[in-house]
């Protein structure tokens, strides 16, 4: 596993995530870390942050030590997923559709942000950084993108070896029978490239020297937002170092500016006290968006008031084993969930944690295969559910 550091960048849509994951990465190169900000926010505001023109064709260097690569997603597509695609297209063609409209309708929803986390696994473990900073698409596309590799792997660890085996022994009879072109072998073994593939991007990027800062502004909708997008990151395995509040009005002598002023201090308050012991970073409401290097620059020294966007305190793992005398705990991070949002389920070797709408299923480990869940609470934070041996009452 490479050393390279990954700091990922996410928010609700307009909250000025891309130019503070900008503003860290020009911080991090100046401080003498070969630094590459990568965007999978189909959006690719980040080029606009820095003011230039990238053709997607590779890393454009900005700064000393600083590059900066907007996906070219087409590209992705036609080189990575082109088998797949070129099978949609005849299944389309054999129900009468269009070739235009097929070409359309087989760019699968996601496919270009998940091949972009594909390109980010590949430059972190080149090593050729020491930093990879990630601007990531708005929260809601982030959390069902960073979901995805544990999901597929609960698919092909379950289903997939049984449909591989009756589509390879079938594949002729159900062609002739149907008049639908079934999947040739070079189709079924994308997919389970895909899913070798999403393995490596989840071991990257909950790996100990990777974490989320989670960017919001101090309105009481966003707020909300970020508090349950931190307890959702938890949830499927990722490290929250900090959040940063963005936007933060001065006081100022008129009763407009005052008001505003009043209203962010008390939302931060919470933030802070809600996030706990989350450090809670700040950035002040400029006079217009930091656009270019040296205005980058500035917003990174108010950001980070030691001058350096890595100095945080190391986050805590979300999950982890505790033994309590014949007891194994399993312990899972779920800052800010309430009673309530939590339903718990073990099936076979599995334990499957819903928070809200979003749900984990977690593989258990060899040491817990002869165990059975004895009971579960939520403290404080924490999720901890115990296990004992089968042969003991």
């Amino acid at each position: 596993m490479s050393d390279t550091r990954v700091l990922l960048f996410t928010g609700k849509g307009g909250v000025g995530k891309s130019t503070l994951c900008s503003a860290s990465a020009v911080s991090a190169a100046e401080l003498g870390m070969r630094t590459l900000v990568i965007s999978t926010d189909p959006a690719h505001s980040v080029a606009d942050v820095f003011g230039i023109d990238a053709d997607g064709s590779g890393p454009l260097p900005v700064l000393d030590r600083l590059d900066v690569l907007q996906l070219d997603s087409r590209m992705l597509l036609e080189r990575s997923w082109r088998s797949v695609q070129e099978y949609l297209l005849k299944v389309l063609d054999s129900a009468g559709v269009g070739n235009v409209a097929a070409e359309e309708l087989t760019v699968l929803p996601g496919a270009e942000e998940v091949l972009a986390l594909l390109e980010v696994r590949n430059y972190v473990r080149s090593g050729e950084y020491d930093l990879v900073a990630l601007d990531c698409a708005p929260t809601a596309e982030t959390l069902r993108l960073l979901s995805l590799p544990e999901a597929l792997d609960w698919y092909m660890r379950k289903i997939w070896p049984v449909e591989r085996r009756v589509v390879t022994a079938l594949r002729a009879p159900l062609s002739k029978t149907t008049g639908v072109p079934m999947p040739g072998s070079e189709v079924l073994d994308a997919v389970e490239r895909l899913h070798d593939d999403l393995a490596e991007v989840k071991a990257v990027l909950t790996a100990p020297q990777s974490t989320v800062r989670l960017v919001f502004t101090p309105d009481a909708v966003v707020l909300a937002e970020a508090r349950r997008t931190l307890t959702s990151l938890s949830l499927f395995g990722y490290r929250v170092d900090a959040a940063i509040a963005n936007r933060i009005f001065p006081a100022g002598s008129d009763d407009w500016r005052s008001g505003w002023a009043e209203a962010q201090a008390e939302r931060l308050q919470q933030a802070r006290q809600d996030m706990a012991p989350l450090p809670v970073l700040t950035a002040p409401y400029r006079a217009s968006e930091p656009v270019g290097a040296t205005e980058l620059r500035e917003l990174a020294d108010q950001v980070y008031p030691e001058g350096d966007p890595l100095g945080i305190a190391e986050a805590e793992p979300p999950l982890k084993l505790e033994r309590l005398g014949e007891q194994i705990v399993v312990v899972l991070r779920l800052p800010l969930a309430v009673k309530g949002d939590v339903d718990l389920a073990e099936r076979n070797s599995e334990l499957i944690v819903t928070v809200g709408g979003y749900r984990r299923v977690l593989a258990l480990p060899s040491a817990l295969l002869r165990h059975r869940v004895v009971g579960a609470g939520l403290a404080d934070g924490m999720l901890r559910v115990r296990f004992l041996p089968r042969d003991l009452d």
